[in-house]
């Protein structure tokens, strides 16, 4: 899987919220001062070249949906991040944020009792 630009980013959410829409659906549900329609278009066009969206026909239009899921690529970019700004350790990014965000203790107990006995974390170390 590939990286995103943040413009790609900011596309795959709506198409993400969206399931299905136009490119004129993205254009009209984002803030001013919107993009210009030719720019969405061509960042669904790259998103689809980076296999990220697949389209069908719609008349005259396409149809535009998500191939990759925000799940799918949530997991990808935290992967990343970990990889990319903490040598891959899970426990110096846990530590950093816990410093950074000045966690309680209390946060951190109920953040443990959240996770006891569940297989699917699947953090590696």
């Amino acid at each position: 899987m590939n990286e995103l630009t943040k413009a790609e980013e900011d596309v795959m959410h709506y198409l993400w919220n969206f399931k299905e829409c136009l490119v004129r659906d993205i254009v009209d549900a984002m803030p001013e001062p919107k993009p210009a329609y030719n720019t969405v278009s061509t960042i669904v066009r790259i998103l689809e070249k980076k296999e990220f969206v697949g389209h069908k026909e719609n008349g005259k239009s396409y149809l535009y949906f998500p191939l990759v899921s925000k799940d799918e690529y949530t997991k990808f970019s935290i992967k990343n991040l970990i990889q990319g700004y903490f040598g891959g350790s899970y426990k110096k990014a846990v530590s950093f944020f816990v410093k950074e965000e000045k966690f309680s203790v209390q946060e951190m107990e109920s953040l443990l009792e959240q996770f006891q006995g569940k297989d699917q974390l699947n953090v590696p170390e």
